[in-house]
């Protein structure tokens, strides 16, 4: 019986091309859509979590710190679990930081650097929050020798909202995409039952069982899944190739590999799912 069904979902391909190769097209789209928002989530939240990464907060020291009390800050600073990085700041490097950000040279009028050692620290991403990050502060400005804390939290507040005004729009497209390649898997599928209607009312007749009119129908649409998975894999690795010429885009991407075999995946499910939901109302009653 299973030879049967394969036999007639291959045979099918054979006598109805056309809509073989519509299906094949369809489907293809759909798993390019599909992969297409999940890509744009994923990037969205990357991007989301190297901006916050790279919000820094700027510890200055009192100018007349010592040396051992600016191991001693820094041993504490190493302490905090909230700490992602952090860079130390010297006098001469803060001269030279200021000089090129500006263009003047204090160094023309004074004889002394009027500049204080500082700390630059970085934030882990889940502790960029307004309530959290008050907090740090306030704990931070209570460390010994600390003079100063600079954050430019009003910056990076209006930054971090529209990061996620963008998701919020990235969720609602990704969704839109979904549902409409679903109903281009659909419609493609449902339309090649159509052109098969008379054949299917023909084996309803002759007292064919509902499975054997039926699986034929939905081995069919899970191959032809199965190869546009292979073709959108293929499409998207010519233009991920292409694109990676021009920016590090591999770099924003955890597991790049996971989304080339969910591609794979995606086509033969999406296929058989759909089929099965387009076959639903087909019964032996003639």
């Amino acid at each position: 019986m299973i030879g049967f069904w394969f036999k007639e979902a291959f045979k099918s391909i054979g006598r109805a091309k056309s809509s073989f190769l519509l299906s094949l097209i369809s489907t293809s789209i759909s798993v390019l859509l599909i992969i297409a928002s999940v890509i744009l989530i994923q990037l969205s939240n990357r991007f989301q979590t190297n901006l916050k990464e790279k919000l820094s907060i700027n510890i200055f020291l009192k100018d007349s710190v010592s040396e051992s009390s600016i191991k001693s800050v820094e041993k504490e600073l190493k302490s905090k679990s909230y700490i992602n990085s952090i860079k130390f700041i010297s006098k001469d490097a803060a001269a030279e930081s200021f000089i090129k950000d500006t263009g003047e040279d204090f160094r023309k009028i004074l004889d002394y650097n009027p500049l204080p050692v500082s700390y630059s620290v970085t934030l882990k991403e889940d502790f960029v929050k307004k309530e959290r990050i008050d907090k740090i502060i306030d704990e931070l400005s209570g460390i010994s020798n600390v003079d100063e804390i600079v954050y430019q939290y009003d910056f990076a507040d209006k930054v971090l909202s529209y990061v996620e005004s963008i998701k919020k729009y990235v969720f609602i497209i990704t969704a839109v995409l979904f549902f409409v390649s679903l109903y281009i898997v659909y419609s493609t599928i449902k339309l090649v039952i159509n052109l098969k209607n008379e054949e299917l009312e023909t084996m309803k007749l002759v007292g064919a069982k509902l499975s054997t009119i039926k699986m034929p129908v939905i081995i069919n649409g899970t191959f032809i899944g199965f190869l546009s998975g292979i073709a959108a894999l293929g499409i998207s690795l010519i233009i991920l190739s292409y694109i990676d010429n021009l920016i590090a885009f591999q770099s924003y991407f955890d597991s790049a590999k996971i989304y080339l075999i969910a591609m794979m995946l995606i086509g033969p499910v999406l296929g058989f799912l759909v089929s099965t939901f387009a076959l639903r109302r087909i019964s032996l009653r003639v």
